[in-house]
């Protein structure tokens, strides 16, 4: 019988967006002859984008078979215990080269009534924004149903909402009801929910090449918005290098950063019953565990079975990785 007990590598499903640019390609280096690339889903459960296997002892199957086939000694007991067969986080990495539409996800309850779905709380980690580059988060005080319909009528919804400008290392929690969108000039990376339903509210009045409007959810919408206000949006953590700094943790995901300066450091998640994702989000790195070892650069993401609990993470430059696993 195979053992999972070996780090795993999928191939992007990358996606075309109306908003998408070519930060992914020119700067993450994802490979492909599609332009306007929005989205690289890292590592996906959703239905119809299955991520596959692209290296190793199980290249090619895709991570739906892993599960049926591994379970627990995939995700670890209690994940499996809470979802079963159905991976329950959706990896991306994101670039908007224009504004995406303002929109909001609904929560689990309204999602699983509605779409017989996952509701969608998620999270950003900034890794490049252009000058002056922006996300809007949130509303600037609190609102309500009627103020909210008289701008979105006049297309003044800005004049409500919160709008931050952003560099590298921000963060933003995104919880289900916040109403948000990234804008043009950010590359980001995007920790979520297995979850693609999105409540789209305002699309800037844009046409695609045929001249056909996007679908707004606006009649939905109204009844998943949280109007409250917060004094600020943005997430304050601290960073110490050579060990794991915790940035969110939520009942869906916690996600660390690890900032690593040693040519060698060891890893211990014994203490974790999860699955472990890394994303590099500054340099390159080397897995290694046992007699394996695998490479991942800027922009590249890995899942580590929750059966691998001990290993080392090597490099020759300062690098950084997300760290993302369920409590």
């Amino acid at each position: 019988m195979q053992t999972i007990k070996q780090f795993i590598k999928f191939t992007p499903i990358l996606k075309e967006k109306i908003w998408g640019g070519d930060k992914l390609i020119k700067v993450l280096n994802k490979q492909t002859n599609s332009i306007n690339i929005g989205e690289s889903w890292e590592i996906s459960g959703v239905d119809e984008a299955v991520s596959v296997v692209a290296e190793g002892n199980f290249k090619g199957k895709n991570l739906q078979e892993l599960m049926i086939e591994f379970k627990e000694k995939l995700v670890g007991d209690k994940v499996y215990s809470q979802f079963g067969n159905k991976f329950p986080l959706l990896i991306k990495f994101i670039d908007a080269k224009t504004p995406l539409s303002i929109q909001l996800h609904p929560n689990d309850n309204l999602a699983k009534k509605r779409h017989n779905s996952f509701g969608k709380t998620e999270m950003w980690y900034v890794m490049q924004a252009d000058k002056a580059a922006n996300l809007i988060v949130g509303f600037k005080k609190d609102s309500n149903k009627k103020e909210y319909l008289h701008h979105l009528k006049n297309k003044t919804l800005l004049e409500i909402l919160n709008v931050d400008e952003v560099s590298e290392g921000d963060v933003y929690f995104i919880p289900t009801g916040r109403i948000h969108a990234i804008g043009g000039g950010v590359l980001l990376a995007e920790i979520q929910q297995t979850s693609d339903i999105t409540y789209r509210v305002y699309d800037w009045d844009r046409q695609d090449a045929e001249g056909n409007y996007r679908e707004l959810h606006t009649d939905l919408a109204q009844d998943a918005i949280d109007f409250k206000a917060l004094e600020s949006y943005k997430t304050n953590y601290r960073v110490e290098n050579n060990k794991a700094s915790q940035i969110i943790t939520c009942p869906y995901f916690t996600t660390n950063i690890l900032a690593i300066t040693a040519n060698s450091l060891s890893i211990d998640n014994r203490t974790k019953d999860s699955f472990v994702i890394y994303m590099c989000v500054k340099g390159e790195v080397i897995f290694t565990y046992d007699k394996e070892e695998m490479h991942i650069s800027y922009g590249e993401t890995i899942l580590v079975p929750a059966v691998i609990k001990e290993f080392t993470i090597q490099t020759t430059t300062q690098s950084e990785l997300l760290e993302v696993f369920i409590q």
